[in-house]
């Protein structure tokens, strides 16, 4: 949807680039010996988590995130403190993702 990359792939580790900078890197649970991510037996995963995402192209990911019938949980709407546009998705992990265009893209006196 965001229209990265992979960087390395493998069912363990990847990492997500985007124009040729790495943004994002992703652990399967048990993989690596990194024993601080959490504890997969928590059925409480991702609560309190958003995962946030700026962007640039916010109608082209809302417009991708609703081709693949993502979980809408907020429409795209106007963020009136930040003057920015916002669309709240739950990805198949359960995790909230938030898709964000710049802080005070459309301007202080937007409707």
């Amino acid at each position: 949807m965001l229209g990265c990359e992979s960087g390395h792939g493998g069912g363990d580790y990847e990492q997500l680039v985007m124009a040729g900078k790495m943004i994002l890197q992703l652990h399967r649970w048990q993989a690596h010996h990194h024993p601080h991510m959490g504890d997969p037996a928590l059925a409480s995963r991702g609560n309190g988590v958003l995962l946030w995402f700026q962007t640039d192209y916010f109608d082209d990911l809302v417009s991708r995130a609703t081709d693949m019938a993502a979980e809408i949980l907020e429409p795209p709407h106007l963020n009136r403190n930040a003057n920015h546009r916002e669309c709240w998705l739950r990805d198949p992990d359960g995790y909230v993702v938030v898709v964000a265009g710049a802080y005070g893209d459309v301007g202080a006196t937007a409707s």
